[in-house]
């Protein structure tokens, strides 16, 4: 393929994902009975927005198109993930102190350490991707912050399917068993995040720099 049509790709997937993330909102808020639901709608909603305002840099990354640090888009995205690295690091920290007081005694300690370490590490690589691509954009052809950028998206990629197994597949005594809309629901947007940032990183690696080669 060429460069053109994995930047199509990646960004075709990526704006499958933003309404994925909309639905997610939707069926977070629509399904559950309890105060989870507005914390789980408001982090997919507001991850959404964030996934949007990244698609529409990386577009302009892909064509080599320097985004000035007054644009109405980059100043967006820079404000607001940083709220949502907060929103996930809130839910994180009240499931890593409920767990330490002792709420879920049946459940087995080293799956509950798996999932705490993929979830924050998770939390981690996402927030370094949207702080990467935000440099990145300035200057779209600077070698050093792509590798990192591209570092980012190859761990983040790894830990989406990490979590993507963790949320379909529960850890008995520390979670219901889910149905299974929730389990399509999870499964899929987990499945359609890990492919728009497998995608966006091969759009990357083969973007045309300047000697006529490519960023591998």
């Amino acid at each position: 393929m060429t460069p053109d049509r994995w930047r199509a790709a990646a960004l075709a997937a990526l704006w499958v994902q933003v309404a994925a993330l909309i639905g997610t909102a939707a069926f977070a808020a629509w399904h559950s009975q309890d105060l989870s639901r507005y914390f789980n709608a408001a982090e997919a909603l507001i991850a959404a927005l964030v996934m949007a305002w990244w698609t529409t840099l990386l577009g302009r990354t892909l064509r080599a198109h320097p985004t000035p640090g007054t644009d109405g888009v980059w100043r967006a995205l820079t404000l607001t993930f940083p709220w949502l690295t907060s929103l996930r690091g809130a839910l994180w920290a009240l499931t890593l102190f409920s767990v330490l007081g002792g709420a879920t005694p049946e459940a087995n300690p080293v799956a509950l350490s798996a999932l705490l370490t993929i979830w924050g590490a998770a939390i981690v690589a996402s927030n370094a991707m949207y702080g990467g691509l935000a440099r990145v954009s300035t200057e779209p052809l600077a070698a050093a912050p792509r590798r990192k950028l591209m570092d980012w998206l190859n761990l983040s990629a790894a830990l989406t399917l990490g979590m993507t197994v963790l949320n379909v597949v529960p850890i008995p005594g520390f979670s219901g068993d889910p149905d299974l809309s929730t389990q399509l629901v999870y499964g899929l947007g987990g499945l359609l995040d890990l492919t728009a940032t497998l995608l966006a990183l091969r759009a990357l690696q083969v973007q045309p720099v300047p000697g006529g080669e490519q960023s591998k």
